[in-house]
């Protein structure tokens, strides 16, 4: 019988031992806090965003919110960042992407404080991941793991395939499966658009990650008996309800249910693990930066 990870499940477990995490920090006298700057007018940016707020509140993070006209200048963006690398009531922050066309989001990127970047984004701390040396592992590949370690999967010396290449998530993915530590040692392939016969490449895979964006690309011809399919794409589609829409994944699920040991719904897989990860990074920063060591989960 196929066994449908509940994400939500996985993510409340943790966010309790968070908790208890945040016991031992009040008890130093610490509150972890995380910001949030949002400078775009996009609907799924500004949800979001709430969402985090929402979460912060929930687990007893002092949740900070920023937010910029999206016609304001570049400036104003870069000073608000400065603003909190600087306030040492914030410990984590990060700008909600994507910016205006008129920012540089490269440059965002570079401007906030390595120690505070608990996205995971700023170059030393990709560098530090590509190293063994993770800091902050980004929030949505360090959701995976959290997953398929909930599940038993075992990925030393697995096939593991992933289908996307991006710096969010594709990338940092393919860096966590081959370190040589738990939730690693498994040979990696990463897979794109410029990727020839996508699908021989996925049917020899034990652990198939999609992160494209593209819906439902990925259905159960193009997976082996037994596989393990983890779904990171939201995708929003036209369909006949009250709302005019439904959210499904990157993968068909109904067929690739049919092969897959281990699945992923969409949505109730990865999602609400992103925000969970991005609250273990809050934590975790507030334990850095104030020298009181936890028990992160």
């Amino acid at each position: 019988m196929t066994h449908v990870l509940d994400g939500n499940a996985v993510g409340d477990r943790i966010r309790g031992e968070l908790e208890d995490c945040i016991e031992t920090l009040a008890e130093a006298g610490v509150t972890p806090g995380l910001a949030t700057v949002l400078m775009t007018e996009d609907p799924a940016s500004e949800t979001y965003v709430s969402m985090k707020q929402r979460a912060c509140e929930e687990i007893g993070i002092n949740g900070i919110h920023r937010k910029l006209d999206a016609d304001a200048p570049a400036a104003d963006l870069f000073a608000a960042i400065e603003d909190l690398n600087e306030d040492p009531e914030v410990h984590g922050f990060l700008v909600q992407m994507p910016v205006p066309d008129h920012v540089n989001d490269r440059e965002v990127l570079r401007s906030v404080d390595p120690i505070k970047d608990v996205d995971g984004f700023h170059p030393e701390n990709v560098g530090r991941l590509v190293a063994g040396e993770a800091r902050y592992k980004p929030a949505t590949p360090h959701g995976v793991q959290k997953l398929l370690e909930a599940a038993d999967v075992d990925t030393e010396g697995k096939d593991a395939v992933i289908v996307g290449r991006s710096d969010i998530v594709g990338k940092p993915m393919a860096n966590l499966l081959i370190q040589k530590a738990p939730g690693g040692n498994a040979t990696t392939t990463v897979c794109h658009s410029r990727t020839q016969d996508l699908a021989s490449k996925t049917r020899g895979a034990d652990i198939v990650i999609a992160a494209t964006g593209v819906p439902e690309m990925i259905d159960g011809s193009m997976l082996s008996e037994g596989t393990v399919v983890i779904d990171v794409g939201v995708n929003r589609v036209d369909a006949d309800n009250e709302k005019g829409y439904e959210l499904v994944g990157d993968v068909e699920f109904e067929s690739a249910k049919e092969k897959a040991d281990v699945i992923t719904p969409v949505p109730g897989g990865v999602g609400p693990m992103t925000i969970t990860m991005l609250l273990y990074n809050a934590v975790k920063a507030a334990s850095i930066q104030e020298g009181v060591d936890v028990d992160l989960p």
